[in-house]
């Protein structure tokens, strides 16, 4: 039963929490920012990326992520709490997340412009961190970004729906599920991209690349795979991305190319910040969709996640023979790891099946168990360097 999965999850993410979250250091006070942008969403992205090189191996070197100025001093109480606190993140959305489902009065009273407002301030705080340089670093990994952006909107929304079909949901359900499969990369992905001992700069860059391309992907897939199964206002979807996605990203690198010390002032409240953003967006869409969530039972808990455990197995497989075994995991947890919550306010606004918003709902908690899982298993296997 459904409720059983997720006493089994919580039980999963509690014993992956306590292996993969050791006591934070110092260098994650960085890493950390790109938690906030949550599921989905749309999470914060490190405070501020300083330039990397691309060296003759082709890889950037992620621990130049941190440019240390002599001894490195030692975290404040206040950045020792924040760390911490933005590490467990995958804990605080599952319990929030049960509580949506079994107290949701309050969470469902949210109402769709504070959700809609939520995800733009995280986008914001995605595009304070990005600069025209970052975009052109891009240039030097064309290769592995367009692995992962083939990924992102064609692996996943083919694997969506077949999944689907195999275990015979209903076109509402179906048409969530695809939904999801078609939508950005979540910058949760980078922190745990972090844990894993993957490439960071790189995974910070796809997951950029296709939160971007969402602006025009999303409701291009959702027309073709979705326009017969139930109505699809493509439109809609194009106008939401670009005000929710789009236009925060300027502001927020307009913001940062003008206002550099502002900027500063706020980072270190920014992780903190994210992590509360993101648990009243999980917390709201679990809550608007409790009933539905447990009338579906375990049908729709395998589909949501197989859906991220097969995504990244299969990215992650799929590469070993090309890539090495940095750029593997990063490209893994990128392409299993969807903003969900971005997927359900689509979901809200342009469908008018209730149950199409249904999947996504479920897919945030098992988007956060299964990334974080997957960096657990990561971290605790051996990681050469990229040649």
């Amino acid at each position: 039963s459904g409720l059983k999965m997720l006493r089994a999850a919580t039980l999963a993410l509690t014993l992956a929490s306590a292996g993969a979250f050791a006591p934070a250091r110092a260098q994650l006070a960085r890493t950390s920012t790109s938690l906030a942008l949550s599921h989905g969403a749309l999470p914060l992205l490190p405070a501020r990326l300083p330039k990397l090189s691309h060296r003759a191996r082709g890889v950037y070197n992620t621990a130049e992520l941190v440019e240390p100025i002599g001894e490195p001093a030692p975290p404040t109480a206040f950045q020792t709490f924040s760390n911490v606190f933005s590490t467990l993140f995958p804990l605080w959305t599952l319990l929030v997340a049960l509580f949506g489902v079994f107290k949701p009065a309050t969470l469902a009273a949210i109402p769709t412009s504070t959700f809609t407002g939520l995800l733009g301030i995280l986008m914001l705080s995605m595009g304070i961190t990005l600069t025209v340089d970052d975009f052109k670093r891009v240039l030097l990994r064309p290769g592995v970004m367009v692995v992962g952006f083939l990924g992102c909107y064609v692996m996943m929304p083919l694997l969506a729906l077949g999944l689907s079909n195999l275990l015979g949901l209903s076109p509402a359900l179906t048409a969530g599920m695809v939904l999801v499969g078609s939508i950005n990369g979540g910058q949760a992905s980078n922190l745990c991209t972090y844990i894993a001992r993957g490439d960071v700069a790189l995974s910070v860059m796809m997951t950029t690349v296709t939160t971007i391309g969402a602006i025009f992907m999303t409701p291009l897939i959702a027309k073709v795979l979705l326009g017969a199964l139930v109505p699809v206002d493509a439109l809609g979807v194009a106008i939401s991305t670009i005000q929710v996605v789009l236009l925060p990203i300027v502001v927020g690198m307009l913001t940062n190319a003008k206002f550099p010390s502002t900027v500063k002032a706020i980072e270190p409240f920014s992780p903190i910040v994210g992590v509360l953003a993101t648990c009243i967006l999980v917390g709201s869409a679990v809550a608007q969709c409790s009933a539905p969530i447990l009338a579906a039972g375990g049908t729709l808990q395998v589909a949501a996640a197989l859906l991220h455990i097969i995504g990244g197995a299969v990215a992650y497989l799929g590469l070993k023979q090309l890539y090495g075994e940095q750029t593997c995991r990063t490209v893994a947890i990128e392409t299993s790891m969807k903003s969900s919550a971005f997927g359900f306010l689509l979901a809200k606004l342009h469908f008018a099946d209730f149950l199409v918003r249904v999947p996504a709902a479920v897919s945030v908690v098992w988007m956060a168990l299964v990334g974080s899982s997957l960096a657990v298993v990561f971290r605790f296997l051996p990681a050469p360097k990229d040649e």
